[in-house]
């Protein structure tokens, strides 16, 4: 009977360690190891974590950051050294920030900021780090962002791992078929660049308690900023095209995540785009109260011109979430979305680039099957914005060097009846 139990008890704790592997299959392995993933599971002692630092400079944890931070290309930042001269000389720049991690002597070099066109027209900053600067931060993120994501709730997306843009958008329609048809529509104004450093902190600092992990944290937050000649220190925000600043902006808003659902209003966020779905007029007008006041504790500001309440049935009343439009029991593409696709897939495809056409299809491909991933679209109900998409690629097919070499694992008949409108050749692989 003994032998029973016990067989039952190994069985019962090695399918609980394989069902904790699958859900958390996403991480760095050579950081969470099987029993780290238990402890993260079950719980710490104090539910703080300490000892982390180790882990952010293991040879392992480097050499995992720096193939993703090669595999996601990029310009190089202030110092001038690109990704390919950082692969010339990659064992000699990780052992040499391995040893600044590990005596404390680490310093991020300034943030240089460039400015990139907007969707609507003119310009906005981006900010570029160091390559070496972002391979410590995506090593620091392997290592804290699974504690923060046990934390996250379900219903927040955006910048996180296999919670994606559609299943926002499925969430939304899933509550206004119920009947949350009272949609309070919230802006906060500038974010990422308003984010107080001090509360930041203090939310990081709920469960994480590695004295040195903290201060690498704090000194991204206070990374300086170049542009051109001039620099200065940033005294709010996360840090400018950071690799850590979603995860750091997706925490602070974790306890107002936990403020609407403890309140019993459904919201659904992704990153700082956020709805709050209701019932009546009176329960979403509460429910912005209770944000506002929130908002006003944590240092922040709603868009005065972008926030509202409104019954999204009433034409007029409508609101844009995620790229689309959801009015009078309607949901479709905004313009402005369409018009951000088109120029891309124009930049991507001009004729007089030196570019061959299999690049320009290998960029194109990831772009086009995340649209179409999101539309999930019925060619019969959405003709006029296949129409035009085509639109957005008039002229490529005047020069036969735009050919399009699209996988199959595009939807094959939306790609072609959005480009053959344009007589774009498509040839599928077999």
């Amino acid at each position: 009977m003994r032998l029973n139990e016990a067989i039952s008890s190994v069985l019962n704790v090695t399918k609980q360690e394989t069902e904790t592997q699958a859900s958390w299959a996403w991480v760095e392995a050579s950081v969470w190891t099987t029993p780290m993933l238990t402890a993260l599971v079950n719980g710490v002692k104090g539910g703080k974590w300490f000892s982390l630092m180790d882990k952010v400079y293991a040879t392992a944890t480097l050499n995992a950051a720096w193939q993703q931070v090669r595999k996601n290309k990029g310009s190089h930042g202030v110092d001038g050294v690109s990704i390919e001269r950082f692969a010339v000389k990659e064992e000699q720049y990780l052992s040499e920030l391995q040893q600044a991690l590990k005596d404390v002597s680490y310093q991020p070099l300034p943030v240089k900021r460039v400015m990139i066109p907007k969707a609507g027209g003119g310009e906005r900053p981006l900010g570029i780090p160091a390559v070496k600067d972002r391979v410590v931060q995506t090593a620091l993120k392997m290592v804290i962002e699974p504690i923060f994501e046990n934390e996250f709730v379900n219903h927040s997306y955006g910048f996180r791992p296999l919670r994606v843009c559609k299943l926002a958008l499925r969430e939304v329609d899933g509550c206004l078929k119920a009947g949350q048809t009272w949609v309070v529509d919230a802006d906060l104004k500038s974010y990422f660049d308003t984010i107080p450093h001090a509360q930041l902190m203090t939310e990081v600092e709920k469960l994480i308690s590695d004295g040195k992990v903290l201060k690498l944290i704090a000194s991204y937050l206070e990374q300086d900023i170049m542009d051109g000649l001039n620099r200065w220190t940033p005294n709010a925000g996360t840090p400018q095209g950071a690799v850590i600043s979603p995860l750091l902006a997706n925490l602070y808003l974790h306890s107002l995540d936990k403020l609407m659902m403890q309140a019993g209003y459904t919201m659904v966020r992704y990153a700082d785009d956020f709805v709050i779905l209701c019932q009546t007029q009176e329960e979403a007008e509460n429910a912005l109260e209770l944000a506002r006041e929130w908002v006003k504790e944590k240092g922040l500001t709603l868009h005065p011109d972008k926030t509202h309440v409104g019954n999204c049935m009433v034409e007029g009343q409508g609101f844009d979430f995620l790229g689309y439009r959801f009015e009078a029991g309607k949901r479709w593409v905004r313009k402005k979305s369409l018009k951000a696709l088109k120029d891309k897939i124009r930049s991507k495809t001009r004729s007089n680039t030196q570019v061959s056409m299999a690049t320009k299809s290998k960029d194109l491909n990831p772009m086009l099957i995340n649209w179409l991933n999101v539309l999930n679209m019925h060619i019969n109900g959405h003709s006029r914005i296949l129409m035009a998409l085509s639109g957005g690629v008039y002229g490529v097919s005047e020069s036969n060097k735009a050919r399009a070499h699209l996988s199959l694992d595009v939807h094959r008949k939306y790609i072609e009846l959005c480009l053959t409108r344009t007589s774009l050749s498509l040839g599928f692989s077999p």
